[in-house]
C-alpha cells in the first residue's frame, strides 16, 4: 500500500500536463492568487511562451498592404485555438477598460456567462488548496503540509518571474484613433480577420510577449522545479490520508482547470481583450476568400504580398468581381 501510494503522488506531481500554462497564456499573465492553484505541470508554467508550437503567422494590414507576422506568442495560440480549417474567423480588438465599461452600462439580471463561470472555477480551485491545507493540518500530517508549501512556493516563483518577463513591451509607434484590419493566415488553412483600432491590434500581435529570462530568472526556474521533485522525495513520508488529500486536491484542480480553460471564450493581452465574433465563414478555397476581400477592401496588393495571388492573376481576378 505504501508504494502504491509514493509512486501514486510520483506519477501525479510530476505528470507534465499543460492547463496551468495554457490558463498563464489565455490571461496574458498570472495572478498572484493564482499560486494557490495546485494542479500537474506547474512547474511548466514558464512554458507557456511555446504553446504556439513556434508558430508566426503571416499577416496583412488590408488597409495599408502591409504585410508581417504576428510575433506575439500566446496570441498565435489563442488565433489556433479559435481557427477552424477552411473558415474565416472574426475577431474584435479592444481595451479592457472599454469591455468593463460596456458591461457596467448593460447591467442587468442575467445568468453567468462563460467567463464568469471560467473564473469561478479558478476561485475554486484555489479554495480546494485552501481546504485541503485545512484538512492537514487538523491531521497534523506536518510532511503532506510541506509538500503543499513547496508546490505553492513553486508557482509562486514562476509567477514572480512570468511577471518580470511580461513587463517588457514594445508595439512600434503609436497610431491614434486609427482603424486596422487585418487578415492572418494561420497553419492547416485556418483564416482569421482581426479588427480594432491599430494600437490596439499592435498590443497584441507586435513584439514578444515574455523576453527571455535573465541569469537570475532562470536560477528561480530551475530552483523551483527542483521543488516540485524535491515534494515528492517528501511525500514518501507523508500519512496515508496525508497522500490522499494530495492526490485528490491535485486531481480536483487538473479537472477543474482544465473546465476553466475550455470556458475562457476571450483572450487577454496588455490590457486588450480579442474576442470572437459571430460564427467562423466557410470557403470552398482560398482564392475565393481572396476575391471577396479585394473587391471589400479595393485593393490587392495584400493578397500579392501574402501569396494568395499572383500579379499577372491581378487582371483575371478583378474580372471575375
Amino acid at each position: 500500500m505504501d508504494t502504491f501510494r509514493i509512486n501514486a503522488v510520483a506519477i501525479i506531481a510530476l505528470a507534465e500536463l499543460g492547463a496551468i500554462a495554457e490558463r498563464t497564456a489565455l490571461t496574458g499573465a498570472s495572478s498572484y492568487w493564482e499560486c494557490l492553484i495546485l494542479a500537474p505541470g506547474l512547474h511548466k508554467q514558464q512554458s507557456a511562451a511555446d504553446l504556439n508550437k513556434a508558430e508566426y503567422p503571416a499577416t496583412a494590414a488590408l488597409t495599408s498592404g502591409y504585410v508581417f507576422r504576428v510575433e506575439n506568442s500566446a496570441t498565435v495560440h489563442y488565433l489556433q485555438r479559435v481557427g477552424k480549417t477552411g473558415h474565416l474567423t472574426s475577431l474584435r480588438v479592444h481595451v479592457s477598460t472599454q469591455e468593463s465599461a460596456e458591461r457596467n452600462h448593460s447591467w442587468s439580471f442575467r445568468p453567468l456567462g462563460n467567463e464568469q463561470l471560467a473564473c469561478l472555477l479558478c476561485l475554486s480551485a484555489s479554495f480546494l488548496t485552501v481546504t485541503a491545507t485545512a484538512v492537514l493540518l487538523r491531521l497534523r500530517d506536518w510532511w503532506a503540509i510541506t509538500v503543499i508549501a513547496m508546490l505553492i512556493s513553486c508557482r509562486l516563483l514562476n509567477t514572480v518571474v512570468l511577471r518580470r518577463r511580461g513587463a517588457t513591451f514594445w508595439a512600434g509607434a503609436s497610431e491614434p484613433n486609427v482603424q486596422g484590419d487585418l487578415l492572418i493566415l494561420l497553419s492547416r488553412d485556418r483564416w482569421v480577420r482581426m479588427r480594432g483600432l491599430v494600437d490596439d491590434l499592435k498590443a497584441v500581435t507586435s513584439g514578444e510577449w515574455l523576453r527571455d529570462p535573465t541569469v537570475m530568472e532562470s536560477f528561480a526556474i530551475n530552483f523551483a522545479t527542483l521543488l516540485v521533485y524535491s515534494s515528492v522525495i517528501v511525500s514518501e513520508n507523508c500519512s496515508n490520508l496525508g497522500s490522499l488529500v494530495i492526490l485528490m486536491l491535485l486531481l480536483a484542480s487538473t479537472a477543474i482547470l482544465g473546465m476553466s480553460n475550455l470556458l475562457l471564450p476571450k483572450q487577454r493581452m496588455h490590457d486588450r481583450v480579442i474576442s470572437v465574433v459571430g460564427e467562423p465563414v466557410k470557403y470552398k478555397r482560398r482564392l475565393d476568400l481572396a476575391k471577396q476581400l479585394i473587391k471589400e477592401t479595393g485593393r490587392d496588393d495584400w493578397a500579392v504580398g501574402l501569396g494568395m495571388i499572383v500579379p499577372e492573376m491581378r487582371d483575371t481576378v478583378r474580372a471575375t468581381m
